[in-house]
């Protein structure tokens, strides 16, 4: 990439490292022709060129591009094509651009496929199935000519009080790290290169983000080395050896320190200590935002151009880096750096072969991708509780009742985009009952966070012509158009339809009062009474609970969560998710993280950790014995065995308490983890292979050693080793 760096101007090296237009800006529909804007014209003259582009396919209330004035999926690659051609043959630079896209859960365009959100895909402890998924959400960008995918799932859930918990894979970094793995390789390929069938992923965010003081977005993180890198760098360090193309660096700071200027982490960190080799892009507007920290722009951008940031994004401290080159703020060799990391990620997909191969996409497997995106949300399902209600008979009289009972888009999770009218493939749980036959009486009962006139009795009525009572509640990341939006399109003032997602952080985390009236409502007729949760954060669920015969619940399962719900209440599939995070027992007892440290305190004089409903619970239609055979310093062995009468898919846990001399230990965490799927009276052997990443702790570098000690072992639920765990010498 030197001969290509050698030729640039200052001001197009400039270019390649700034992502300045919104996409959406870049083509205007004229008579049903797509056309370049003056916008795109005016950013490409501005800078001989346009590095990268983020948003060109981007639909939401944010944008305003919708089913009337957005980029339908028909003309993606087109409109992609067309830009693309503008910028090569209209800058002075005749650099290719890259093309940036949303992606958290499936692609953040018109007729892209939504996926379950992160949590629910933490809930389903199944990489092998990730992996299937995230190849064909990568071969559908790929096709509509994007490069770039911005992927969440470094943001580890350390306070259910966050708005973005719906990102986070899990709590636990063990989980998070597997996730995040087999996502990027699976959406990269294999090769150093990346093909046409694969995109270039940029994870995020780096770092700790999820613990933001009071579980506010973008609020400080005061951890301390271990804990940064015990808890919130090992899924980014997975990333690194899957090779990742980038990270996004977040919003917080670490310790006072903004992480789009840290320089211990973008580069110590990731280059130094990892050795990873990629590009860092700023979080939008994130450069900015220095100004608390800067005097000015040009300080602004020094600082996150000598820590380690390659790309801005909407910012207007890197417009001035040649300000700062003059200032003696940068160094040319500054500025040629980052320029080369950038240029080197589009030599790696391949932008400067003279006849790119992805300039006629082939079509992705849309059925596939539906199948597979239905079992996923199957999966991700929590059975919480179960006196006998469930499974359900297929003739049962159901009262299918409260907000989120028919609401579409309280399954979908933020960041989405607008869905197809009429959209045949989309199900709610009283639609999908209503197609699977079972006679359904309907009433909303409330809204979210507001009483309907007449909603309750309604609710009652409907109740009391029903066998059973089926009470859907929860919270939703549903954005209206009418929305107000921060400049980094955070919701503003979110309203009362919205209880989840970016810029909707709160201070309390139990179901709404007003939802629970809708549930002892329901309670108060006397039926059998199962209780659904869809949400979006670690809710308290312990009041609920205690009206429901059986409780399930499940994190914004995406378009097909009717239909994969119904699959487990209707017997169909036995229920197999395990909660990837802690829900707490109720308000202010924090923190609940099942992995947390051992402490000498006692705890709350009026609350009880007791309540908390830990990580990894999860029932199923069957029984299972499990328990662990040997234990060794390479291996665990393990035996299951399906006691019940049900054949079941069924992960088993494997939980570790690791003891170092000096260090006081956490209270367990995952070190592994199995689905299995077995018939009635089959039992099967397991076998967790132990290596660095399960034995090791963190150095002073934090890089992880072998230090002695021990661990104990265990596959029950317990939160502290049970009488048959297995203690296993650590040496190096």
């Amino acid at each position: 990439m030197k001969h290509v760096l050698e030729r640039l101007t200052l001001k197009e090296k400039i270019g390649q490292l700034n992502q300045r237009l919104p996409g959406w800006d870049a083509l205007e529909v004229t008579h049903g022709k797509l056309v370049v804007t003056d916008a795109l014209k005016q950013e490409v003259e501005r800078f001989g060129g346009i590095g990268s582009l983020y948003g060109l396919q981007r639909a939401d209330p944010w944008s305003g591009r919708h089913w009337g004035n957005g980029i339908p999926p028909e003309r993606s690659a087109e409109a992609t094509a067309l830009v693309q051609s503008y910028i090569r043959s209209q800058s002075s630079s005749g650099l290719p651009t890259l093309f940036v896209e949303e992606a958290p859960h499936g692609l953040q365009g018109l007729g892209g496929h939504v996926l379950p959100v992160n949590l629910a895909v933490g809930a389903a402890w199944d990489d092998d199935l990730v992996a299937e998924l995230a190849a064909q959400v990568a071969h559908e960008l790929r096709a509509r000519g994007i490069h770039v995918a911005l992927l969440s799932g470094l943001d580890m859930l350390r306070d259910p009080r966050w708005g973005r918990a719906e990102e986070c894979f899990s709590e636990d970094p063990y989980i998070a790290s597997h996730l995040v793995r087999s996502t990027v390789m699976a959406m990269q390929g294999a090769g150093e290169r990346i093909d046409t069938e694969h995109v270039a992923v940029v994870v995020k965010h780096l770092a700790a983000q999820g613990a933001g003081i009071g579980g506010r977005n973008g609020s400080g993180a005061p951890l301390g080395w271990r804990e940064l890198h015990e808890i919130h760098l090992p899924a980014a360090r997975a990333a690194a050896e899957a090779g990742v193309a980038g990270y996004m660096a977040a919003y917080n700071d670490v310790d006072g320190i903004a992480c789009s200027a840290n320089r211990d982490l973008l580069t110590g960190v990731l280059r130094e200590n990892w050795g990873w080799e990629g590009i860092v892009m700023a979080d939008c507007t994130a450069l900015d935002r220095l100004l608390d920290a800067a005097p000015d722009h040009a300080h602004a951008g020094a600082l996150a151009l000598r820590a380690g940031v390659d790309i801005s994004f909407w910012d207007e401290a890197y417009v001035v880096l040649d300000q700062a080159l003059d200032r003696g703020l940068i160094e040319m060799a500054d500025i040629d750096r980052a320029c080369e990391r950038v240029l080197s990620l589009k030599q790696r997909l391949g932008l400067f072969d003279e006849s790119p191969a992805d300039s006629e996409p082939a079509p992705g497997d849309d059925v596939l991708a539906h199948r597979l995106a239905h079992r996923l949300a199957r999966e991700s399902i929590v059975l919480l509780r179960n006196d006998g209600v469930l499974p359900l008979a297929g003739s049962t009289r159901l009262a299918v009742v409260g907000p989120n009972a028919d609401d579409l888009l309280s399954q979908l999770g933020d960041y989405t985009a607008p869905r197809p009218v009429p959209d045949p493939t989309s199900s709610t749980i009283r639609s999908a009952l209503i197609a699977r036959g079972f006679p359904v009486e309907h009433a909303a009962g409330s809204k979210l966070r507001e009483r309907i006139d007449g909603g309750l009795d309604a609710v009652r009525a409907a109740v009391g012509a029903s066998e059973v009572a089926v009470v859907v509640l929860g919270s939703s990341s549903r954005r209206l158009y009418e929305s107000e939006f921060a400049e980094n399109g955070a919701v503003q003032g979110a309203d009362l339809g919205m209880t989840n997602g970016e810029g909707v952080d709160l201070s309390r985390v139990a179901i709404d009062p007003v939802q629970i009236e809708v549930a002892r409502a329901a309670r108060e007729v006397g039926k059998p009474m199962v209780g659904i949760v869809i949400g979006g954060r670690p809710h308290a669920v312990t009041e609920f609970a205690g009206l429901c015969d059986a409780l399930i619940f499940s994190a914004f399962p995406g378009p097909t969560g009717g239909d994969a719900v119904v699959d487990v209440v209707s017997g169909a599939e036995s229920p197999s998710g395990r909660l990837p995070v802690t829900l707490p027992g109720g308000e202010g007892v924090w923190p609940v993280a099942h992995d947390e440290r051992r402490e000498t305190s006692r705890g709350y004089a009026d609350a009880s950790y007791a309540d908390n409903v830990l990580l990894g619970t999860g029932l199923s239609y069957s029984t299972f014995e499990v328990s662990v055979l040997s234990g060794s310093q390479t291996e665990v062995r393990a035996r299951v065995q399906n006691t019940g009468s049900v054949e079941s898919r069924y992960v088993v846990p494997l939980y570790g308490r690791r003891h170092v001399l000096g260090v006081r230990p956490r209270v367990r965490q995952v070190i592994g983890y199995v689905p299995v799927h077995l018939a009635p009276g089959e039992e099967q052997e397991i076998v967790f292979p132990l290596g660095i990443d399960e034995l090791g702790t963190v150095d002073s570098h934090g890089l992880l050693e072998l230090t002695p000690g021990h661990l104990d072992v265990w596959v029950s639920g317990d939160l502290h080793p049970p009488t048959d765990s297995v203690r296993i010498e650590v040496a190096p």
